[in-house]
């Protein structure tokens, strides 16, 4: 049962846009900056929503490594694709306006794609793939990330968390949306463990020495000094096939810098040689297809929903009640979550009125009274 105080969308969305324009961000970006961080807590999908608005985002414009004013660029563009740079910008922006580009090529030419550079941390991947699912496409995105992961039979973090996300629409009333890191787990949900006081399951992270460490706070120290790294999606080593996470991170890494020349791997830990903190340069990529250019839309929706209602309809394993498709769990949390609001935990409650008494601005949360 949920004991968080919830707060009303309405207050949480005028709070966070109300502070990245005191951040600077233009009034029109930061209202999409706080849709993408309150349509992760929608989703259940909290180690990306609220309890990164600090951290991530105020806290690296404060440090001078994330500018507000994005400067969206066109370095070079084809009909069906282009390459565009965020100077360091608010990777929200960025990656809105580059899948809407995608998402207009396919519209035209049946596909579109854009390769990102210099963009920053764009939020739940997730919500770009939809972008594409409510315009009757099929939606694909990735990024890589700051270093985490390391590859099979390695304990150095070499890749990011670099999840590979792909949305499809449905002919029921949710889209199918896989969205998910290509690491066992994510930095952000070991935030969200150090935040609550939760040790991290074993296995999970893997230290210098091979064994799996648990302390979130400790790891989280760790991650960033090189001495423990995430395990890929699978597992440590190759018997619970590991390899095959690593492989799909090196994929979302490859597409994510090679495309448009950017950084990768260590080039992305956000620290200078001075030791100093500096912009992450992430890159991105962004596809759209049509199905209209296949055999229609109707026909993809209709084949699709019948795929995922046999999966559904099948068998369960005894002692479970029943078996959910990508995005189901997530759009069964919106319709609980609609009318209450978002929950917000101590930790969180704390850093909220701390940004808000910081810039003096005038609201007032229901876990005060």
């Amino acid at each position: 049962m949920e004991t968080r105080p919830y707060v009303s969308w309405k207050l949480i969305g005028d709070f966070m846009t109300a502070t990245f324009v005191k951040m600077g961000v233009p009034y029109e970006e930061a209202l999409i900056c706080s849709d993408v961080l309150m349509e992760s807590d929608r989703r259940g999908i909290e180690s990306h929503g609220c309890n990164r608005f600090k951290a991530i985002y105020i806290d690296r414009m404060l440090a001078g490594i994330q500018n507000p004013i994005t400067e969206f660029e066109i370095v070079r563009e084809t009909p069906t694709t282009a390459v565009v740079d965020g100077h360091d910008g608010m990777g929200m922006i960025v990656g809105t306006k580059s899948m809407q580009m995608a998402i207009d090529k396919a519209k035209k030419y049946g596909m579109g794609m854009v390769a990102a550079r210099n963009s920053t941390h764009y939020g739940i991947a997730g919500y770009y793939a939809t972008m594409a699912t409510k315009q009757g496409m099929i939606g694909i995105t990735g990024t890589n990330a700051r270093p985490s992961i390391a590859p099979t039979f390695g304990v150095e973090n070499m890749l990011g968390t670099n999840p590979l996300t792909v949305g499809m629409p449905t002919d029921e009333d949710f889209p199918f949306v896989l969205d998910c890191a290509t690491s066992i787990t994510q930095r952000g949900k070991i935030e969200y463990y150090a935040r609550n006081g939760i040790d991290t399951p074993k296995g999970m992270v893997i230290g210098q020495d091979g064994t799996a460490l648990t302390d979130s706070e400790q790891i989280l120290q760790d991650l960033t000094n090189g001495r423990a790294a995430l395990a890929p999606l699978g597992g440590i080593g190759e018997e619970l096939a590991g390899y095959k996470g690593y492989g799909y991170a090196t994929v979302v890494e490859v597409l994510s810098a090679a495309l448009q020349a950017g950084s990768y791997l260590k080039l992305l830990n956000g620290v200078g040689d001075s030791g100093s903190k500096i912009p992450y340069h992430l890159g991105h990529f962004f596809i759209a297809i049509d199905p209209e250019a296949f055999l229609g839309l109707d026909s993809f929706k209709k084949t699709t929903g019948d795929i995922l209602r046999s999966l559904r309809a099948s068998k369960l394993a005894p002692g479970e009640e029943h078996i959910f498709t990508a995005g189901e769990k997530e759009y069964l949390t919106w319709l609980e979550r609609k009318d209450k609001g978002v929950p917000i935990g101590e930790a969180v409650q704390k850093e909220f009125l701390a940004v808000r008494d910081r810039f003096e601005l005038p609201f007032k949360f229901p876990f005060e009274d």
